[in-house]
């Protein structure tokens, strides 16, 4: 009798514990009065017309051998006369965030160097699409499609976030169709991964998968907290192993309402270059310091310049969150706002400080043809913290460059580094304009990429 008590109580037990999984499995108050089964479909029902698929299509330059170029060697071997370009298509996802004005948001990587935008709503209809803005380091992207009858996707705040909240997942994965996945927030705050210059992801286990990127991430109210952008997959496999980030909503509106405004983003700048601190200095500067960023340079008159940091500060915590690291610090200052205050605590010569700095907007400028001609079209600046140029090369970096304008056509492209103009050397974009300035030709020393090269402007 008593094995059979404990029999009981152990199913019992059992039986509770599982009844506690399930209810952790699916939100509260799912089951009604009727015992309707739980759905998404009401939910879905209203964002999925928000949601839209993404086509692109590019001409690429073929890299060919310089051999094939030669007509005499083509001739002697009978080859045939090889096309220049190529064609390139992409597929990927948006979510309408402006149904009166057809704003769409996606990734930038879905339409960097398209030719042609096509965007396809859940109703079937087509859309030619252009480009507002882009900003390749948080990989957002604002294009603007002339539809009426829309539905955008209301804006969560994504602060009030929290580990374990139930998302959904809305895109066109493999170019399959709308699809719909779901299940949880997995972390907060992700950064350092690699993915974007600037990173602060929402991870989750809800699938995403290749062409789900630029896609809704959404709550069960059907409110957009995030905008899908990558997933994690070890060796080749492209595939979804329950790792997909996605750009936090509030990020999203912060940077498209920059994009709409000014065309790009204006982003903050505290003018310091830095290191990690590692355990050999900390030593060497007699402080007892796991985490930081050690100043190594400090950029005359700028935010950092006029707060008083100095070289050989360490930089522990900004606004009293704790970095962990040189790259938590350009990442933390690269997505705040133009003009913000932050409060920066430091340690000088073993003791602790708090310094307050206004961070700044990085110089820029637009030629538009007043500097020289060839040039109309780009926009210069100062090399960014956040360039993986920054600290190791010195020159002028090109922000923007519109497409067919003189500047485009002369080949230059965005994020190209030019380190000198015909043989003389640039070291910041004050040295840069008197260069350029009434020049008969322009040659460009240029850095893109992991490559080198000289370009001549006639």
């Amino acid at each position: 009798m008593k094995r059979n008590i404990k029999s009981w109580l152990v199913w019992l037990a059992g039986l509770t514990l599982l009844a506690q999984v399930a209810s952790a499995a699916l939100p509260l108050n799912w089951f009604s009065e009727q015992g309707e089964m739980p759905t998404l479909a009401p939910m879905l029902d209203r964002s999925k017309p928000a949601v839209v698929n993404i086509a692109t299509r590019s001409q690429v330059r073929r890299q060919d051998n310089p051999l094939l170029n030669d007509p005499f060697f083509r001739h002697f071997f009978d080859l045939p006369e090889q096309p220049r370009v190529r064609p390139q298509q992409s597929l990927g996802s948006g979510v309408i965030i402006d149904a009166r004005e057809g704003l769409v948001i996606t990734n930038n990587h879905v339409i960097r160097g398209a030719d042609e935008i096509s965007v396809s709503l859940n109703d079937g209809r087509n859309f030619q699409a252009e480009i507002v803005g882009s900003d390749p380091a948080t990989d957002v992207a604002l294009i603007k499609i002339p539809a009426e009858n829309l539905s955008a996707l209301p804006l969560a705040d994504s602060e009030s976030l929290r580990v374990g909240d139930f998302v959904v997942a809305i895109g066109n994965p493999f170019g399959l169709g709308q699809t719909v996945t779901s299940g949880i927030v997995s972390a907060l705050g992700r950064s350092g991964l690699g993915i974007e210059g600037y990173e602060n992801f929402i991870q989750t286990d809800a699938s995403i998968n290749p062409g789900n990127s630029g896609g809704a991430l959404v709550n069960l109210r059907g409110e957009l907290v995030g905008v899908n952008t990558a997933i994690f997959s070890p060796g080749r496999n492209p595939g979804n192993v329950g790792i997909g980030f996605a750009i936090p909503s509030n990020l999203v509106k912060q940077i498209s309402d920059q994009l709409l405004e000014f065309g790009e983003v204006r982003r903050a700048y505290l003018g310091v270059q830095m290191q990690d601190i590692t355990p050999e200095l900390a030593n060497a500067f007699g402080i007892n310091v796991q985490e930081g960023a050690v100043v190594t340079h400090v950029v005359p008159n700028s935010a950092a310049d006029e707060a008083g940091i100095k070289v050989g500060d360490v930089i522990t915590s900004v606004d009293g969150a704790r970095l962990a690291n040189a790259d938590s610090l350009r990442n933390t200052i690269g997505l705040m706002v133009v003009g913000q205050e932050v409060e920066l605590d430091i340690i000088r010569n073993g003791k602790k400080q708090t310094l307050n700095a206004q961070v700044k907007q990085t110089r820029q400028t637009s030629p538009n043809g007043a500097v020289h001609p060839k040039l109309s079209g780009a926009t210069f600046g100062d090399i960014e913290e956040d360039s993986p140029y920054f600290g190791k090369v010195e020159g002028v970096m090109l922000y923007s460059v519109k497409r067919g304008s003189p500047a485009w056509n002369a080949g230059l492209r965005s994020e190209d580094v030019i380190t000198s103009v015909n043989r003389q050397p640039v070291d910041s974009l004050e040295s840069f304009k008197p260069l350029v300035y009434n020049a008969d030709q322009l040659l460009l020393n240029i850095v893109r990429g992991r490559r080198a090269m000289f370009l001549l402007l006639k």
